[in-house]
């Protein structure tokens, strides 16, 4: 980004980030300082319960950052909530394109998902997969647009909006901060065909084996 150090975001007026410039140089220097954690899977108590509000933006919350994203790329995805590598506070991060193959990455902290009016919601029914439920997708229709807002890695309000397959992962992380996986918005049989195939296939990546 100009005139602002690799590691943050820049805002421009009507508060939404501008998460789009120099990614590459922003995702490797997270990832350099980082170290990858196992990723913690359904069934994980942490996973299914809403997590805690993050109130200290400090060394503890910049470490925390820089280890997912090493985690969210040694484990090849797009987006990982801090749940996922078994950390009880609001955080997620992103390295996702859109539709457009643009490429956006970055943090919010604290998040919450803007609801959209009735009018305003054009459904996207693609697959959806998780990390937290390894080898298994589902089509689950979500709006093809999300906004969410939220904090930085300094506690300065954020917005950040997306549409269709970046608006998606915008979605399934807030979710995961509020202790919903995405099989959970499924059918009975479309969650349980999911959990067939987690079942039935191999990870590429350490998990958190459930006790």
């Amino acid at each position: 980004m100009a005139q602002q150090e690799t590691d943050e975001q820049t805002q421009i007026n009507d508060g939404f980030v501008v998460d789009t410039e120099d990614c590459e140089e922003r995702e490797l220097a997270h990832r350099e300082r980082g170290t990858a954690r196992p990723i913690t899977v359904v069934g994980n108590p942490v996973l299914h319960k809403e997590c805690k509000d993050v109130t200290e933006f400090d060394d503890s919350l910049a470490a925390l950052i820089d280890d997912m994203f090493a985690s969210q790329k040694a484990a090849e995805g797009v987006g990982l909530a801090a749940n996922q590598i078994g950390v009880d506070l609001k955080v997620f991060v992103y390295d996702c394109p859109d539709d457009e193959g643009a490429r956006h990455t970055g943090v919010v902290i604290n998040p919450v998902l803007q609801e959209l009016p009735a009018e305003a919601r054009v459904l996207d029914e693609s697959n959806e997969g998780c990390l937290s439920v390894p080898t298994a997708y589902a089509e689950l229709a979500r709006p093809d647009y999300a906004e969410v807002h939220g904090q930085d890695a300094q506690g300065n309000p954020i917005k950040v909006r997306g549409t269709g397959y970046f608006a998606r992962c915008l979605q399934h992380e807030t979710d995961h901060l509020y202790g919903y996986l995405y099989i959970d918005r499924l059918s009975k049989r479309d969650r349980k065909d999911a959990l067939r195939q987690m079942e039935e296939g191999t990870p590429r990546y350490e998990t958190v084996p459930n006790a």
